[in-house]
């Protein structure tokens, strides 16, 4: 019987070492190193070439030796899911996507599949049988004869298949439930993960087929597996979302293809998930009459602007230790703000419960939103509301200043575009700035802010 080696590999972070240690020498975490079993000798990876194709051993090469054949893009019926992609797929590129158990990974991948007419789409489904697949297939209503379905973990009889049918497009879900017989680790394991990852990493980059995989993710939100396999893929997509939204967002982590940070926005539906072309309207709720402690922010997600709806509310305390809750927002950002607004402005938030909820769901982390926070703070501070028709966008520093933002010609063209009548920006974007109809206001302290809403 061959020997089977053995390491002992740290599951929070991948470490390996030799020997079993009671605290990892990467991460410093206690009691995680578990023994795995790693390679078999003798064992040989799946050669997908044709027994009359030869593999040619690589030799440098100067740039203009290198053939420029223009690597095109699989561009798929998904506007959002093109978008995230930084404008399709690239033939050759591995993708990885994550997202919480039921958030809808296998619903947008079997829909972009069966979607993608005329181009040969190979489904491996190492979760769930042909039929389940099929039912799914059924209630989003979609019929491909160019996507075949495929039911199998073990990655030799997948690449055996490839290769048979070469698709043009791999969809594999998802990566934790592949085994390979290069090693006797459990599926789902640290080294069975990253064995099955290089794997297809060598089957797209030899081949130029596009392999997308679908990854488990941890209680604490990272992807399963080794750090290293977010590494290794081209592209790292994150899908997310509330599950008491009918809203998703896939958001661009890694891409060396495009843009990184983009974002698309989806509304599930009984029929599968749906593109959203214009999230501004949608993340903004209408109403009869105007409500204090709301304020109308635009930021930038990648390269698309849109318009959210902030929502505050500041109450006197009741107990000793005031409250501090945010929804889709940091709250030691939220700290800071409220800091400044008692050091600089005056204002006892001290003694006050404050509670902070960005409208639709979604987590926004760009720093424009600042000063429509402080706004909607103050609007709720002083029980006063905010015309509908005025929006925001600039940076609070901590002396009070209130700074630039970047790409503020692009913030104030969408609220040109829906509607808004007047923009709130800082003094230092006026420079500079084009004449639209919308009004623009610039200020500078947020004693001005004040001044200039109530």
């Amino acid at each position: 019987m061959p020997k089977t080696k053995t390491v002992f590999v740290c599951t929070n972070c991948g470490t390996q070492s030799p020997k079993w240690m009671g605290r990892c020498v990467a991460c410093g975490s206690w009691n995680t190193y578990v023994e795995e079993k790693i390679e078999k000798e003798g064992s040989r990876p799946y050669d997908w070439k044709t027994s009359g194709e030869t593999k040619q051993a690589s030799r440098p090469k100067t740039l203009a030796e290198i053939e420029g054949n223009g690597v095109g893009r699989l561009i798929t019926p998904d506007e959002e899911f093109n978008r995230t992609l930084g404008g399709g797929l690239v033939a050759g590129s591995l993708v990885l996507m994550g997202g919480e158990p039921g958030i809808g990974k296998s619903t947008l991948l079997l829909q972009v599949a069966l979607g993608m007419k005329g181009i040969s789409v190979l489904y491996v489904s190492g979760e769930e049988s042909e039929q389940q697949v099929k039912l799914r297939a059924s209630r989003l209503k979609g019929d491909n004869p160019d996507c075949l379905i495929l039911t199998e973990t073990h990655t030799q009889n997948i690449f055996h298949h490839a290769s048979q049918l070469k698709p043009q497009l791999l969809i594999v879900d998802s990566i934790q439930t592949l085994y390979s017989d290069l090693n006797d680790a459990t599926p789902g394991s640290i080294t069975q993960v990253r064995e099955c990852a290089g794997e297809l990493q060598r089957y797209a980059k030899e081949t130029g087929v596009t392999v997308i995989m679908i990854g488990h993710i941890t209680k604490d939100g990272a992807i399963a597996g080794p750090k290293l396999l977010e590494h290794m893929v081209d592209t790292v997509l994150q899908f997310e979302g509330d599950r008491n939204y009918n809203y998703r967002i896939l958001r661009t982590v890694k891409n060396r293809f495009g843009p990184a940070s983009e974002l698309g926005i989806y509304e599930m539906t009984s029929e599968g998930l749906r593109g959203v072309s214009n999230p501004s309207e949608l993340l903004i709720s209408e109403r009869s009459e105007p409500v204090s402690g709301v304020a109308i922010a635009a930021t930038i997600e990648g390269l698309r602007p849109m318009l959210i709806e902030v929502q505050a509310l500041v109450s006197r305390s009741a107990y000793g230790m005031p409250q501090r809750t945010t929804t889709g927002f940091d709250t030691r950002r939220l700290h800071i703000l409220l800091a400044v607004l008692e050091k600089r402005g005056g204002f006892k938030f001290g003694t006050q419960d404050v509670f902070l909820n960005i409208a639709g769901g979604i987590y926004v982390d760009d720093p424009g939103i600042d000063l429509a926070i402080v706004s909607a703070l103050l609007s709720s501070y002083e029980d006063k509301p905010i015309s509908q028709q005025v929006c925001f966008a600039a940076e609070i520093g901590l002396s009070g200043e209130v700074r630039g933002v970047n790409r503020i010609e692009q913030r104030v063209a969408e609220a040109e575009r829906l509607g808004f009548e007047r923009i709130i920006i800082s003094a230092h974007n006026r420079k500079g700035l084009k004449k639209s109809s919308i009004e623009v206001q610039a200020v500078s302290k947020v004693e001005q802010l004040y001044q200039l809403l109530f």
